[in-house]
């Protein structure tokens, strides 16, 4: 399995404890969330590979060519960072790295259709961390916080109808979104067999 934008390796290490997994290769272009998923891994008996690299360019492939083609191809809150010719050109990289009928799964922020369904989702965020918070800080406090955060203007956030769009048009087959909450989504596709 590859792991695309894998942070610490929680998401593979949730992988690893519940399926037969082999190889997983981890890929991040952060050298501390890099160091934590080195920590993570240390004892672990799956032979995990961690590459840095940046999803923006293809340097990244010269480092995992090796462990291709891939049953399962994920990643989780990451690609929604990249413009959207970037998204659509990584899918159809990730389509050659998957073996016939290996699959793309997608855990991602996507564009709501309607500015309803984002102020509903904001107020969800906004009152979760207000819950979260040291006593004394007011809800007006946990809006400016979740407004102000470092992560808003890296958002690059496309409709999950058109991403599944180009998956569509790329070639993977069997798309489909099977789990979507306002702005967070579960989508992907597979590599045709034939």
């Amino acid at each position: 399995m590859l792991d695309l934008g894998s942070g610490d390796g929680i998401a593979t290490q949730a992988m690893i404890d519940r399926f037969a997994v082999r190889e997983a290769v981890l890929v991040d272009f952060s050298d501390p969330m890099l160091d934590a998923a080195r920590q993570r891994f240390v004892n672990t008996r799956v032979d995990v590979r961690i590459v840095c690299g940046d999803m923006l360019g293809n340097s990244w492939f010269g480092g995992i060519e090796w462990a291709a083609p891939f049953d399962l191809v994920f990643s989780r809150y990451a690609i929604h960072h990249l413009p959207h010719a970037r998204k659509r050109s990584l899918y159809a990289d990730i389509l050659t790295l998957l073996r016939p009928g290996g699959m793309f799964m997608n855990i991602e922020h996507v564009k709501s259709p309607n500015v309803e369904y984002q102020a509903a989702f904001d107020r969800m965020l906004i009152e979760g961390i207000h819950g979260l918070a040291a006593d004394g800080q007011t809800l007006k406090d946990a809006e400016r916080a979740y407004r102000n955060r470092q992560d808003a203007e890296t958002n690059i956030l496309a409709p999950v109808e058109d991403q599944c769009g180009w998956l569509r048009e790329i070639g993977f087959t069997d798309v489909d979104c099977v789990f979507k909450a306002l702005e967070l989504a579960v989508f992907g596709g597979r590599r045709p067999v034939h």
